[in-house]
């Protein structure tokens, strides 16, 4: 079964313009994203899959594949979904392409997880929340799931809301959520059957997606079943001026 990694890659940015072109490092963001992900021992081919020429070029560039895709696409798996009908991939993970320091092993834990199922679904992973501060922060999807994995909501909100603040206070006091997570940060990579990526034209939006701002919750509204694996932490994507600081400091000075 034909494998592969997409990364979705829109030049413009809100809060950090053209970051994916950013190149102090001496490579460009997208470069990195795409080496990164290029250590999965488990994806036949990597595609960057956008609507901008520069990134396409700069793609090529550096020797890697690119592929354009429409301008009006409003989110990465509809650009994916695009870009997979070129491809005679099977099974396909989404790696951002703001993400130049993603663990390969995760991208195989999401491949393994499509590999292991019994039919088309969707796969994604999340991570315990280790601050007060992240549960607060609208930027964090929380998402909560059953004991088997399957995802029941996500949302910018707390979730599940706790009744008792001090519960809160000591938890993350407590460090709890090294023994005993009970707050999950969702972690932005997917993995899609071919089956299930056919099927988006065809996903009209739901309230709770646009209320959310949470594309996910459109997959769940229309029935397809997300299953998370947890991993004990993740590399955080490039949002801001100073996140793309601080990584190009790790770059350069190790």
């Amino acid at each position: 079964m034909k494998t592969a990694i997409v990364i979705p890659a829109r030049l413009e940015s809100t809060r950090l313009p053209r970051k994916l072109l950013l190149n102090e490092t001496g490579k460009s963001l997208i470069e990195h994203t795409y080496l990164a992900a290029s250590s999965s021992q488990l994806a036949d081919s990597i595609i960057v899959a956008t609507d901008s020429v520069e990134i396409f070029d700069v793609v090529r560039s550096f020797g890697g594949e690119a592929c354009m895709t429409s301008v009006d696409h409003l989110s990465g798996t509809d650009r994916i979904a695009e870009a997979v009908e070129k491809t005679d991939a099977e099974l396909i993970v989404n790696v951002q392409g703001d993400e130049p320091e993603i663990n390969s092993e995760f991208i195989d834990l999401v491949f393994k997880r499509l590999l292991d199922a019994n039919g088309p679904m969707i796969a994604t992973l999340a991570t315990p929340i280790t601050t007060i501060s992240q549960m607060g922060d609208p930027s964090c999807v929380k998402v909560v799931f059953d004991k088997n994995g399957k995802a029941l909501y996500f949302s910018r909100s707390p979730i599940p809301m706790a009744r008792d603040q001090s519960f809160i206070e000591g938890y993350f006091a407590k460090s709890q959520f090294k023994s005993n997570p009970a707050f999950f940060q969702h972690v932005g990579i997917y993995g899609y059957h071919r089956h299930f990526l056919e099927q988006i034209p065809n996903l009209p939006c739901c309230q709770s997606e646009q209320l959310e701002s949470l594309e996910q919750l459109r997959f769940l509204h229309h029935g397809w079943p997300i299953f998370v694996d947890v991993i004990e932490h993740s590399a955080s994507g490039i949002d801001t001026a100073e996140d793309y600081a601080l990584f190009v400091n790790r770059t350069l000075n190790g």
